[in-house]
């Protein structure tokens, strides 16, 4: 690896230390370090001595290091975009589902990098097409995409078609597609099914459904989902990971797998079976 960009929040005070030894290992490897001009915003006393700063990410780059939590990992993702550059993720606070590497093990990390030990796994996206131009045409998702209510206590409806057949119609606060990536997110928490990041396949998960019989429900990843939304309202929210945007009724929407992917990359001896276990107490018994 020869160019890496940083890109991250602003770093606490008690986490500077750790952005310097990372800073410091890529000086020692002879890789040429970008920073996000985001980031040099947010951070300008840490790159007061940089020079080389990106606003995207394009193929000529080898890496992206995502400084933060799962969150800024997502951020990562729409400064990469479509050139699927790797981003390690690294968490300034606690352990991540994406951000999987604690700032404590930052110089263990790297030397691994740097070894070899690690894999680069691909992680399936969402696009989203509709008669409205959304999300500045960054309309892809790693976690998921919802409809919402907006403003209003009122149920919304949602008619969905699963590849031009109608599936069902939903009375909820909303409806969202996950990827198998965002089974451990916002779709988890409305009762939707943990999913393996390999698995081909996608999830439609109600929010707060009206129906009690409704459930979350997979679908194969080479689906294609289309929406209709009824209501007495006439806007709704439309969101993609951590973007969301108002919408009009009468928007046509239409969900599938993106053409591109998102590259983690894992360190060795970091599985996502031990992420699920430590961030969800699996195997833990407190009464031993």
């Amino acid at each position: 690896m020869k160019r890496i960009v940083l890109h991250g929040l602003e770093i606490e005070e008690d986490s500077k230390k750790y952005v310097n030894q990372i800073i410091d290992r890529l000086d020692n490897e002879g890789v040429d370090i970008f920073f996000t001009t985001i980031f040099k915003e947010r951070n300008p006393a840490l790159v007061e001595n940089q020079q080389c700063f990106v606003e995207d990410v394009d193929s000529s780059f080898d890496a992206v290091f995502s400084l933060g939590g799962d969150g800024t990992f997502l951020e990562s993702l729409l400064v990469v975009g479509k050139s699927e550059v790797p981003i390690l993720g690294i968490n300034m606070g606690r352990l991540g589902f994406l951000a999987t590497i604690a700032k404590e093990y930052v110089k263990e990390s790297l030397f691994l990098l740097f070894k070899g030990s690690y894999t680069i796994e691909k992680r399936s996206l969402l696009s989203l097409e509709s008669s409205k131009d959304l999300f500045d045409s960054k309309a892809f998702a790693l976690n998921e995409c919802a409809i919402l209510r907006k403003d209003t206590s009122s149920m919304i409806m949602i008619k969905c078609y699963i590849n031009g057949e109608y599936l069902n119609t939903y009375w909820a606060d909303g409806l969202m597609v996950a990827t198998p990536t965002g089974s451990t997110g916002y779709s988890l928490s409305c009762g939707g099914p943990l999913m393996m990041p390999d698995a081909k396949d996608f999830v439609i998960t109600p929010v707060s459904p009206h129906n009690l019989n409704v459930r979350p429900l997979i679908i194969s990843d080479d689906s294609e989902l289309s929406f209709k939304i009824e209501s007495r309202n006439r806007s709704f929210l439309i969101s993609m990971d951590s973007r969301s945007e108002t919408i009009e009724r009468d928007v046509e929407l239409k969900i599938s797998k993106a053409e591109f992917d998102a590259k983690i990359i894992r360190i060795e001896g970091n599985s996502f079976p031990d992420t699920i276990r430590n961030k969800l107490g699996w195997g833990f018994d407190k009464r031993n």
